[in-house]
């Protein structure tokens, strides 16, 4: 960058000390964050004929006053001034709110240019803007800025006119050539002045396309270059399993390996064979068959003579997960041990001794996991199940108990392919995306509120059955603002419903984590029929006799959410079935409720959550890993996203890149960031 940008923006004239004080708290500091201040949104100032306009859209339009105005008082200082126009061959009404002046100033048969909502159906616009006469803007086309403090729309539109005046020339190209070229991107001084200054749609379009572009090959860089540094700086081990052993193995499983899970077994084991650590993670929808690989891919580690571990978020799941891969190693003397935090005394003192002698193969548990006292003698294989559950920190612990083991990261929240790419950029992905066989399709449907005294009734048909039932509740306790049934409540309800026939257990997340294992287990057991409970429970419990899912209040969960807890039914032979309880009251709230009750698939879901909600809030607002983005929209421009990432891999893996010095200024920008020291990218 032209050091001359680096100026505060004080060098800009009109802008002082207070004003920059402004400015500053908006990150704007120098001339170059003055220039890379985009805007948001535009304002189409230019006259359309109504016939093509849609209803409620906003638009400006110039025609003659056709009625005297007529003011009405309504309410302290609330006023409505009306007035009939008549634009080319239309006669509409034209309503100002609380603009009682403009009664004197409006004369019949004068011309008049109005801004506002045109309401379709009622032939009317609800205006923002007028001046008398024909538009004099000089341009009809306006950048619409975030504003802060002092700072007027009128006053930022000056201060990046004079900014691009006195500095505009010093902008300089960061993309090669043969990119341009190639994708037919305006320059970068071009681009800007576009996105500033546009003079239609399409200079805006066209600006667009090149920031789109240039943000996603900037940050895939960085994830690119930091997977290769990784690979570089940390030699992983080659693990050569015992290929006849493992085929063995796998001929021995309950039900045969679907074509993905073969796939994606095979793509673990070619990772585990070469000399780079494995970085994988692995997505499947719930009850794809995750922990049938997690259990081929251990037992291939352990005929290298390695030991593996795998870490979950808890008890009751290191539990399940600690009894299945024992009925499936064990016949083959793979020893397996389960470590948590309940196991205590001579049990907990013995386990640490054979794990650190090397006489225990396979260690599933907690965090209990990274505590120090917990010594391997050689691992080489790590899986952690639901990643995002426990923080990086967490997990480089784990993966520091070996020599550098391969490390293989498990989630069942099926993340569209566009996140998976810009958050787990640095990871290779593998997706089991096939059902296995025999699996019932868990049946959903959507009732409102008036309707709970015919789904009790369909829940205790389950009942009888001897079958059990989730119910999910969104809030502990009753909220002011929020008008949601609390689980406490249904819990009291659901009750006395059931008094004297069957049991209603509760949890929630203020219970501690004793509590919340005692009321799990017990439902495990069938020792309580009916669970009530918050959303802690939508984490990997697997209770094969639950049938039967009733989530309240089902619009204040996002798709993947609501996906993510009917997966708690169906894991048994049974047909299975979910109840939304929802009453939504917009477009997106029915059309949330409506695509659950149309497929099980969790990435056709997971795509449509990501359309309707957003990134931001398909991890909740506390993961990081989500970059924020000027210009670029993960989901609308994901098409760029995948192109900027194919470009980025090949550049990273050329020597060109590295040396050619039309690559200079995306060098910088990529050392700017610290990948090259191999520091890690927040």
């Amino acid at each position: 960058m032209n050091p001359n940008l680096n100026q505060s923006v004080t060098a800009i004239k009109g802008i002082g000390e207070e004003t920059a004080v402004t400015l500053a708290e908006m990150n704007i500091h120098s001339i170059h964050d003055l220039l890379e201040n985009f805007p948001y949104r535009y304002e189409d100032y230019r006259l359309r004929d109504l016939a093509d306009v849609k209803h409620e859209e906003k638009i400006t339009v110039e025609g003659k006053v056709h009625s005297e105005p007529s003011l009405v008082y309504y309410g302290r200082k609330k006023s409505r001034l009306t007035v009939r126009m008549l634009v080319d061959r239309y006669l509409i009404q034209v309503t100002f709110f609380n603009q009682p002046y403009l009664k004197n100033k409006i004369a019949v048969n004068e011309t008049i240019t109005v801004t506002g909502k045109w309401d379709q159906h009622r032939q009317l616009i609800t205006a923002n803007e007028m001046q008398i006469g024909s538009s004099m803007k000089a341009s009809n086309f306006e950048p619409v800025y975030t504003l802060r403090g002092n700072v007027t729309m009128k006053g930022m539109r000056k201060f990046i006119k004079l900014a691009f005046h006195q500095y505009g020339s010093l902008i300089e190209e960061n993309l090669p050539d043969a990119l341009l070229m190639k994708y037919k991107l305006l320059g970068r001084h071009d681009a800007l002045r576009a996105l500033h200054f546009p003079e239609n749609e399409d200079d805006v379009k066209q600006a667009r396309r090149r920031f789109v572009y240039e943000e996603f090959l900037s940050f895939q860089l960085k994830m690119q270059a930091l997977r290769k540094f990784e690979r570089e700086q940390s030699p992983g081990i080659k693990i050569n399993y015992d290929l006849s052993r493992l085929k063995d193995f796998i001929d021995s499983l309950p039900f045969p390996l679907t074509n993905a899970q073969k796939r994606v077994v095979n793509e673990i084991l070619s990772d585990m064979k070469s000399s780079y650590r494995m970085n994988r993670l692995l997505q499947g929808d719930v009850g794809s068959g995750k922990t049938v690989v997690a259990a081929v891919c251990l037992f291939a580690a352990v005929t290298s003579g390695y030991q593996g571990a795998l870490m979950v978020p808890t008890e009751i799941l290191a539990e399940q997960h600690a009894e299945s891969l024992k009925g499936l190693l064990e016949p083959f003397s793979i020893q397996v041990e389960l470590l948590t935090s309940s196991v205590k005394g001579k049990l907990r003192k013995e386990i640490l001794r054979k794990l650190s002698e090397g006489e225990i193969d396979i260690l599933i548990g907690t965090h209990a996991l990274i505590q120090d006292e917990v010594s391997f003698k050689k691992l080489g294989f790590v899986i952690t199940d639901e990643q995002h559950r426990f923080g990086v920190e967490q997990r480089r612990v784990l993966r520091e108990k070996g020599e550098n083991p391969d490390v293989l990261f498990m989630t069942a929240t099926p993340i569209p392919r566009t996140l998976a790419i810009t958050v787990f950029g640095e990871m290779d992905v593998s997706i089991i995306d096939e059902m296995p066989a025999g699996r019932k399709a868990i049946e959903t449907y959507w009732a409102k509120q008036e309707m709970l005294e015919r789904v009790l009734a369909f829940v205790e048909k389950e009942l009888r059955k001897g079958h059990q039932a989730y119910v999910i509740c969104p809030l502990i306790e009753e909220s002011e603002k929020l008008d949601v049934q609390n689980a406490i409540e249904v819990h009291s309800m659901l009750s006395f419903h059931f008094q004297n026939r069957y049991k209603v257990g509760l949890m929630h997340g203020r219970l501690n984590s004793d509590e919340k294992d005692a009321v799990m287990k017990a439902f495990s057991a069938n020792d309580v029929q009916v669970l009530v409970s918050t959303t802690v429970v939508e984490v990997g419990v697997n209770v094969p006799n639950a049938t039967m899912m009733v989530i309240y209040d089902a619009e204040r969960f996002g798709l993947s959410q609501l996906h993510q807890l009917r997966g708690r039914v169906g894991r048994g032979s049974d047909q299975s079935f979910c109840i939304l309880l929802a009453d939504p009251k917009t477009e997106v709230g029915k059309e949330r409720m409506k695509i659950m009750t149309e497929t099980n698939d969790g990435f056709v879901l997971s795509e449509k959550d990501l359309e309707l909600r957003g990134p931001g809030d398909f991890f909740g607002k506390k993961q990081s890993g989500i970059p924020e983005f000027k210009v670029a929209d993960m989901v609308h421009d994901y098409r760029a996203l995948e192109t900027a990432r194919n470009d980025a891999a090949m550049l990273i893996a050329s020597s060109t890149f590295w040396e050619s010095p039309e690559y200079e200024a995306l060098r910088r920008e990529l050392e700017s960031t610290g990948v090259l020291d191999g520091e890690k990218l927040d």
